[in-house]
């Protein structure tokens, strides 16, 4: 595993994002997003899991699965999908707390209900990230 690969893998999903934006435009539910990307991302040969239940482990002991990601792409880049007029601090606090209770290296806050997908995207990583090699 390697950065370049992992950076590959996000940018496939960005442009299954985009493809979803250029058809559909913003302003619906983030659940027919959801959906479309699924689409997307399958039909691209892509991996992708939905709803995954993350684990909530605390001092060592497991509580439940609690959390849901919205999707785990190729089980390395976890997405999170917004369709919201402003995109607030919260959002991105989420994705960095998914990341780290799933030791996932790379993330990506997707926001349907803007102008230009790419321009208002929030991609993270993580130190497992920043640990592995560059190609």
């Amino acid at each position: 595993m390697t950065q370049r690969h992992i950076n590959e893998v996000a940018y496939k999903i960005v442009g299954c994002a985009i493809e979803v934006h250029k058809n559909l435009g913003p302003g619906l539910l983030e659940s027919v997003y959801h959906t479309c990307l699924i689409e997307e991302l399958t039909n691209f040969g892509l991996e992708v899991k939905s709803q995954v239940y993350v684990p909530l482990i605390y001092k060592g002991k497991d509580l439940g699965g609690t959390l849901k990601l919205d999707l785990l792409v190729e089980n390395l880049v976890i997405v999170e999908l917004k369709a919201v007029d402003i995109m607030i601090p919260l959002f991105k606090a989420q994705l960095l707390s998914y990341l780290k209770l799933t030791g996932k290296p790379k993330g990506l806050l997707i926001n349907f209900h803007c102008e230009n997908i790419v321009e208002s995207m929030v991609p993270l990583v993580t130190d497992v990230f920043a640990a592995l090699p560059k190609s």
